[in-house]
């Protein structure tokens, strides 16, 4: 099943079922919002509990209430990959890390493009927020949903921790 939520960057589209939270990206199509706002109110009733959940988290996290998730995940990876989405949930909000730091964390020093890869193939952006990894030099590097969907992320985040949430 799926649900969209209409973000202020985009909307988002969130998959799952009872097991878990499977993905959340960023949609790129023709549906338009209006059709998917009413599809959603139709559907969420009726929605796992996890997808109502992931749903009610991204809009406190847009609105600046949440700065921490919960959400039951259920993905599919390469055991590295976990490894580092694992990392990934670590990262405070507001705060940044290099891939090499990532690489490190995962006890993998010279495996900074693995966890770009990984990163990558993140499928739950903003619960596991890729979107916090840049650069050694402090640049922007690589996010699927657009580099400047990642500069707002950020941005917002630091806007969050400024207000005092």
């Amino acid at each position: 099943m799926e649900l969209y939520y209409r973000s202020p960057i985009g909307i988002i589209e969130i998959r799952g079922g009872v097991r878990g939270v499977e993905s959340c990206t960023f949609l790129r199509g023709k549906k338009t919002a209006r059709w998917l706002a009413a599809e959603t109110e139709a559907r969420l009733p009726a929605a796992p509990a996890a997808l109502r959940e992931a749903y009610r988290q991204l809009a406190e996290y847009f609105d600046g209430r949440r700065t921490e998730f919960s959400v039951k995940l259920n993905l599919d990876g390469t055991p590295f990959q976990k490894k580092v989405w694992a990392r990934l949930r670590e990262i405070p909000f507001g705060q940044t890390r290099s891939y090499g730091q990532v690489a490190r964390s995962c006890g993998r020093p010279g495996a900074a493009r693995a966890v770009g890869g990984a990163n990558n193939r993140n499928p739950v952006v903003i619960f596991v927020p890729c979107h916090r990894v840049i650069g050694s030099d402090g640049s922007l590097t690589g996010f699927g949903g657009g580099l400047w969907r990642k500069k707002w992320l950020l941005q917002h985040e630091k806007k969050v921790l400024a207000a005092g949430a």
